[in-house]
């Protein structure tokens, strides 16, 4: 998902589940205006994977994430046109204006190999090769090139990391440990 996962490199433990604690749903997209006259709203995607979106997929729309069916979905220029069962005309599904859909985490596509959820990565305990303690990962700004790790160290300052392989060494859910190579600032 475009604002919910890192790629990087090999990871020690397996794709599965969540790991405790983590997130319920993933957002995959934001409901925003309604299309013609038979039921149908736009949605802005927020996933790398909008070919998963089907008829029939179960989605949870707005803050209290209530469970709905998609009935019919049809690609527009850079966004999706999608229908819910049992809503059959512009006024019914008005009510999903500028409502975040998303999806139970469990139902997520599973990620390659190296790569990771935003969401398993925050909170990872951050070390340096030789096993000092760097901090935490706070939060994970995205930039076009590479996303950039927040480290917050135990004195209160920040350090900003480059998720690149030069700098990420190693990531390992199970023990949701991350080791890294600092860079040497001049």
């Amino acid at each position: 998902m475009t604002t919910a996962e890192s790629s990087l490199l090999n990871s020690d433990q397996k794709q599965g589940s969540p790991q405790s604690g983590g997130p319920v749903f993933l957002t995959i997209g934001k409901f925003q205006r309604t299309h013609g006259v038979k039921g149908e709203i736009v949605m802005e995607v927020m996933t790398d994977f909008p070919e998963k979106i089907l008829a029939g997929n179960i989605v949870f729309i707005g803050s209290k994430q209530q469970p709905y069916e998609i009935a019919s979905i049809r690609p527009a220029a850079d966004k999706m046109l999608i229908s819910i069962k049992g809503f059959n005309d512009c006024d019914q599904v008005s009510i999903f204006r500028n409502q975040i859909v998303s999806i139970k985490t469990e139902d997520a596509n599973q990620l390659p190999e190296g790569e990771f959820y935003h969401h398993e990565i925050i909170g990872m305990t951050v070390v340096e090769e030789d096993g000092n303690l760097v901090g935490t990962i706070g939060e994970i700004l995205v930039t076009g090139a590479n996303d950039v790790y927040i480290i917050s160290k135990e004195n209160g300052e920040e350090l900003l990391l480059p998720a690149i392989r030069d700098a990420v060494r190693s990531i390992d859910r199970g023990s949701r440990k991350m080791v890294v190579r600092l860079p040497e600032w001049e």
